[in-house]
């Protein structure tokens, strides 16, 4: 699995303002690797992929990408990553056929050869009937899979998803997580950001923790449960970042709820 470094961070630093977001990430990915990255809200997950995709600057330390420093190299190195973000402003006015082959166009694909690949894909995930719809008509799991579809087109090398399944239906999830483990299959390198602890479980050959912007886990599913004896990646989140009172925080909450209930 191991073949080749993809990516590399060493004493990856970042502040905004006067606070502290990531504390001297150090961490090297290897080709065929699925990197499960989870942590609480605010622990630096975001930041650290904006960081390795270029899309903020002003950190410190050093961020290399297929043997390139990207604070030193052009942006060729781009057209081998594909990005799902959480959150994605998508241009609603196109089509679905035109923004996929707009998209395929700014990785470098021949324009006939990315409009039929869309369509190739779409009809993949049952949407060739509206291929030439406007995006702006269609559902959230329908962009989502326009998003990952977009990621993929150019058959990137190393692929950055943050909570990629959003807005999915429990079939499309299962298509989803097949295809990430034949991609791997093929030698591709993924780094997957996602808060669904059974998903990065099931599908993560490697996950790694941060919390407070640093590290504070990195192994196997069964590496992890040896250290924090816990049954579940959930469980181990949970004693890793301290926080178990998951229990009586729901308990209050629906005491608050439900309490003098006038309907009675």
């Amino acid at each position: 699995m191991n073949e080749g470094k993809v990516l590399s961070l060493k004493d990856l630093t970042m502040r905004y303002s006067n606070k502290s977001v990531l504390n001297g990430i150090n961490l090297d990915v290897f080709k065929g690797q699925i990197i499960g990255y989870i942590g609480p809200n605010g622990a630096g997950k975001s930041t650290t992929l904006k960081i390795m995709l270029g899309l903020v600057q002003g950190y410190q330390g050093t961020v290399e990408i297929f043997g390139q420093d990207i604070a030193t190299t052009d942006h060729s190195y781009k057209r081998k990553i594909g990005y799902v973000p959480e959150n994605a402003e998508i241009y609603d006015n196109l089509t679905a056929s035109e923004y996929l082959t707009f998209s395929g166009e700014l990785y470098g694909m021949d324009r006939s050869q990315a409009e039929e690949k869309a369509e190739l894909l779409m009809e993949q995930f049952e949407m060739k009937d509206v291929l030439h719809k406007r995006i702006a008509s269609f559902s959230k799991g329908m962009r989502q899979k326009v998003l990952i579809i977009s990621s993929l087109l150019h058959n990137p090398d190393l692929i950055f998803l943050d909570e990629p399944l959003n807005g999915l239906d429990a079939n499309s999830v299962m298509v989803i997580k097949d295809i990430l483990e034949q991609l791997v299959a093929q030698g591709k390198t993924i780094f997957y950001s996602s808060h669904i602890m059974d998903v990065v479980e099931k599908i993560s050959n490697r996950i790694v923790l941060l919390i407070d912007g640093e590290i504070a886990a990195d192994g196997t599913f069964e590496e992890l449960q040896q250290q924090s004896k816990q049954g579940s990646l959930e469980g181990i989140f949970n004693q890793l970042t301290g926080f178990d009172e998951h229990k009586h925080t729901a308990k209050q909450f629906v005491s608050i709820v439900t309490e003098g209930d006038s309907r009675e």
